[in-house]
């Protein structure tokens, strides 16, 4: 598996102050995506709605609405 492309804008395009880290959202190579954002498992696990639920290997991440709204035009269709 490998990253194919990023999704969206780069932090520094969307004004992150390093230009280095914020989060981030990345198309991979076998079609799933991957994404950089702030760890809230602890936090909001507790408030996934019953019909939702996550594997232990599996955590929740906070991605700003920038960066997903500025990712959209680049997520395909299918």
């Amino acid at each position: 598996m490998r990253i194919v492309r990023r999704i969206g804008a780069s932090p520094k395009a969307r004004g992150s102050m390093s230009g280095d880290t914020c989060p981030d959202i990345f198309e991979l190579s076998d079609g799933n995506f991957a994404v950089i954002g702030t760890e809230a498992t602890a936090e909001l696990d507790k408030l996934l709605p019953a019909d939702a639920a996550r594997a232990d290997y599996e955590r929740i991440v906070i991605v700003s609405r920038e960066t997903l709204v500025r990712a959209k035009t680049d997520i395909p269709e299918v």
